[in-house]
């Protein structure tokens, strides 16, 4: 038994770090948290000062048993943890779990998983600071208190299962609000001036008039005004510009920028920065700092110089706006600059590759730019139209990596050379257009943009983003989700040949890739929190409340002290919204009455979501129902709209001498035949579906069913040999089996495939953070 043991959260990090200490060391892994707050109201002690109790969780039971056997063979144990208060506050549960003594215990801490940050952290070990694990343990209660005690609340006024957070709930809010901004918004339009200009050797000049055009009557008087008029270039402007590099990633700007360019969720980007963290290829991925030590901005300027030569490097040290940077942590940067590569798993090398290149950048010249700027004079106006054009003297950093954008219309068509021109030059013009254009409502946010406004807002910090934005969405809260556009008329008007025509184009509009949608049930939870529990659901009170955590992380602030604070102003309101009656709460809509029955016509959130309600429950009758379409919301919807939903089920015809049958269920809209369901695409409404349609989808879903069975079972209709996406597999019961090599999926009997899956290995719980 080694003398030395060395306990870290994850099983990947501790194989790691075990080929770098030698014989005398053991390392081992504690799979995330071992002890956490019990279910219930026996959890914390309010009267005597918020005293929490914690327990093993019963998945940790056995490895506190072997992590204790261990510990006491052991001369020195190092809790090795991640640097940050989560990782404090699992060191400290740890030594009071597992019994240790302060003579042979230590804390160490490193930011990368390398050969010297480890030997580094074994040489300077420290204490636990017991600052750190308060603000985390605050942090926890505080939480823990919001939801025990709002949650119920929620089940009683609005419907049962509800949870509430102090996070989550903000995040929930901004979504809403978006939405309504959305809905709301009037879109007012313009028509933009667009001009070409054809130069000798066929080449064309394109250029713009710096003003937009209130109405089609103004644009064509312009228009008129251009009709036989001179064009000249009336001045030539130069201009040295320079584009300086982004810093390198913070937690969020990773999330953000690995979304933009990569497609991934916030919870994918984490997963995959935890890996690459674990196997000592990156810093540590949970920071809020800009910080690059100096080792690490020697590292990248040798790779600059290497690669790109002297002229390309240019070092920068970027300093953290945040008041809330937790503590002087660095940005997220490659242990070893000169490192292109990490790993086989083609997303982990394509994060990786993001990683490098924005570290290398931020140590790279800027790019020097030439902008030149004609403008073109009109001889019967005094309005200008402008040309301009860049040239790139110096690539600089752009030679590595350029920053994504959010928005679209930040997104700078990239402007090349201008051909050669001169003052005085007359001009031929090809045609000019003036095209109607509308205003943009605020865009909905993506999981990357809402992180970022969190962060802007004070709002969690890099721990919590990943957890709260999974949460929001796991609750049925938000869905992630694109959507297509509507069409639209615009009017474009053109000068060409001495001539203006007019016509009318349609376009595509308001089409969102992968954006985040609130539900009803998101809409009226929010409205009620915010009418009943304005503290916890204000932007400016939530951020307050993570500065009061920093303060406990540095020492100046009791915890007790201010979860006191807290729960002093929460709980009065938690008492008195005990008599809100549930009519009150806005969880249905009255929407008038329906022609033909003469009855009441309302929406309101059922068991299963959202539905419209034709009548009210007597002994006599029960009501119509009919559930909402995707998408609809329960604040817009109109009597005409929801009268529409009582269409269906609808019969589209016969096939195999039974019915189809169109409706909309739990799952959204689909054709029930035989008493099978298939679902409908969105590229289907169950309003219009055909009967021809139908036929093609239920015969589609039955030649996948067909080849994705291999072989089934009369001993047991629940086992299956089955093509998967990974290749054929047994299912058996809601176990999955693999089949081992060489063995042929479709000779395989049943006796062997009850073998196989009692000799499969249990499912284990994968190492887990829980970040609150």
């Amino acid at each position: 038994m080694s003398k030395n043991l060395v306990i870290v959260e994850s099983p990947a990090k501790a194989k790691t770090i075990e080929g770098y200490l030698g014989k005398d060391y053991s390392v081992t892994s504690s799979y995330g948290h071992v002890r956490d707050l019990p279910k219930g109201d026996k959890a914390i002690d309010i009267k005597n000062g918020f005293k929490p109790t914690y327990e093993i969780t019963a998945d940790k039971k056995e490895v506190i048993k072997q992590l204790k056997k261990l510990s006491k063979e052991a001369e020195m144990i190092y809790l090795a943890s991640d640097d940050d208060r989560e990782g404090e506050a699992i060191s400290w549960h740890l030594k009071e779990a597992l019994d240790l003594n302060d003579k042979n215990t230590r804390r160490i801490v490193f930011r990368e998983i390398t050969k010297k940050a480890i030997d580094n952290a074994i040489q300077n070990p420290r204490g636990i600071d017991i600052d750190l694990v308060n603000a985390q343990q605050a942090r926890r209660i505080l939480d823990r208190l919001v939801g025990f005690e709002l949650s119920p609340i929620l089940w009683k006024k609005i419907k049962t299962g509800l949870s509430a957070g102090r996070v989550q709930s903000v995040a929930v809010r901004l979504v809403v609000d978006r939405e309504r901004e959305v809905e709301h918004f009037n879109s007012e339009s313009s028509f933009k001036i667009t001009a070409n200009f054809l130069l000798a050797g066929g080449k064309v000049l394109k250029a713009e008039l710096g003003k937009k055009f209130k109405t089609e009557a103004e644009a064509q008087a312009f228009l008129e005004k251009c009709n036989g008029a001179e064009f000249s270039i009336k001045n030539l402007e130069k201009k040295p510009t320079k584009r300086s590099p982004a810093p390198p990633f913070t937690t969020s700007t990773l999330q953000q920028e690995a979304s933009r360019k990569l497609g991934f969720s916030v919870s994918q980007t984490m997963t995959i920065a935890q890996r690459l963290y674990e196997s000592g290829k990156i810093s540590y991925m949970r920071t809020d700092s800009l910080n690059l030590s100096d080792e690490a901005v020697s590292g990248a300027t040798n790779e600059i110089k290497s690669s790109y030569g002297n002229d390309f490097v240019q070092n920068r040290k970027y300093k953290t706006k945040s008041e809330s940077a937790q503590e002087a942590h660095e940005a997220i940067r490659p242990t070893d600059f000169s490192a292109h590569t990490a790993g086989a798993e083609r997303n982990e090398q394509r994060l990786y590759d993001l990683i490098w290149k924005r570290a290398i950048a931020s140590q790279m010249a800027d790019a020097q730019i030439e902008k030149t700027i004609a403008s073109i004079g009109i001889s019967t106006t005094d309005e200008v139209l402008t040309a301009t054009g860049e040239v790139i003297q110096f690539e600089g950093f752009l030679k590595v990596y350029i920053e994504s954008t959010d928005d679209e219309e930040d997104e700078e068509e990239a402007k090349g050379m201008l051909p050669p021109l001169k003052v005085g030059e007359k001009l031929t013009l090809r045609e000019i257009t003036g095209k109607e254009s509308f205003t943009r409502p605020p865009t909905r946010y993506t999981e990357a943009s809402l992180v970022k406004q969190l962060e802007e807002m004070g709002i969690g910090r890099p721990s919590t983003y990943a957890p709260t934005i999974s949460t929001i969405q796991k609750r049925e809260y938000v869905i992630k989700e694109s959507r297509d556009g509507k069409e639209r008329k615009y009017r474009e008007l053109t000068l060409a040949n001495g001539k203006i025509t007019a016509k009318t184009g349609t376009e595509n509009y308001g089409a969102e890739k992968m954006k985040l949608f609130p539900t009803n049930l998101a809409m009226v939870v929010n409205d009620f929190l915010v009418l009943h529990f304005p503290n916890v659901i204000d932007f400016t009170f939530t951020a307050r409340v993570e500065k009061e955590f920093d303060d406990i992380a540095s020492g100046k602030v009791e915890w007790q002290t201010m979860i006191d604070s807290f729960y002093g102003k929460f709980h009065p309101r938690v008492e008195s919204t005990e008599k809100v009656d549930r009519s009150e709460v806005g969880a249905s809509k009255e929407l008038g009455i329906d022609p033909a029955s003469g009855k009441k016509v309302t929406v309101r959130l059922g068991r299963f979501g959202p539905l419209a309600q034709i009548g009210e429950a007597t002994e006599d009758e029960k009501p119509k129902y009919a559930s909402l379409k995707k998408g609809q919301l329960m604040e817009n919807i109109t009597l005409e709209d929801a009268l529409e939903l009582f269409k269906l089920p609808r019969e589209i015809g016969l096939f195999e001498e039974e019915p189809m049958v169109a409706a909309i269920g739990r799952f959204g809209p689909y054709i029930r035949h035989k008493s099978q369901f298939y679902s409908l695409t969105k590229d289907f409404d169950p309003m219009t579906v055909t009967e021809e349609e139908a036929v093609l989808i239920i015969r589609a879903k039955r030649e996948l069913e067909a080849n994705r069975l291999i072989k089934k079972f009369t001993e047991n209709e629940e086992v299956q040999v089955l093509n998967g996406r990974f290749g054929p597999y047994i299912k058996f019961g809601k176990q999955n089996v693999k089949i081992p090599k060489g063995k042929e999926p479709k000779e395989l009997t049943y006796a062997e495939c009850v073998e196989l899956a009692e000799a499969a290995p249990a499912k284990k719980g994968g190492f887990k953070r829980k970040s609150k």
